[in-house]
């Protein structure tokens, strides 16, 4: 006869990526003439559960390396950009879900994918990919066999030695090697 038990664990109860961009502004000291490099550092986030959407608040800086000066001098301006990010998750049941825990990855790291210089400003946008996993307490049922095997009893006199050894060493010696 077949009985079923619940074993109760943690689990990823829903997962998913997005990809976001954005598109943000720096005003130099100086009028910029090129773009001579972009990049970004420094990124931090975390998501929380609201209802049934994850908003992820983070932040990064930006470094952009630029020419001036009718090219003649360069110069770097660095801002730290906040940004809200909101993942709205499929319906599985998951507003049920007690002691649920958020694990935000990021799958892309935040890229420069566009930057130019629009009116003295240093105009860009921004990609990344972001990966959630929610992860929750749930049951899984396995089933179990009534009938356990039996233990084999090894050794019966405690000496750290199995009885059927024992025995087979007894039949071997000759008692009277000796006389």
């Amino acid at each position: 006869m077949t009985n079923y038990k619940e074993i109760v664990t943690k689990a990823v109860i829903g997962k998913g990526k997005k990809n976001f961009t954005s598109s943000n502004t720096i005003k130099p000291e100086n009028n910029p003439t090129t773009i001579l490099g972009c990049w970004v550092i420094n990124h931090t986030f975390k998501g929380q559960k609201e209802n049934d959407k994850i908003r992820i608040n983070g932040s990064y800086d930006i470094n952009v390396w630029y020419s001036y000066d009718n090219n003649t001098k360069t110069d770097v301006v660095r801002k730290s950009d906040m940004y809200e990010e909101v993942v709205l998750l499929k319906d599985k049941g998951i507003n049920d879900i007690e002691n649920e825990e958020i694990i935000v990855r990021s799958l892309k790291q935040p890229t420069v994918i566009s930057a130019e210089v629009i009116d003295g400003d240093i105009s860009y946008t921004i990609e990344k990919e972001l990966g959630i996993e929610l992860v929750g307490n749930t049951k899984v049922k396995i089933a179990v066999d009534e009938e356990e095997e039996e233990w084999e009893i090894l050794d019966e006199d405690g000496d750290g030695i199995p009885d059927d050894i024992e025995q087979a060493i007894d039949n071997e010696v000759e008692e009277n090697f000796l006389n």
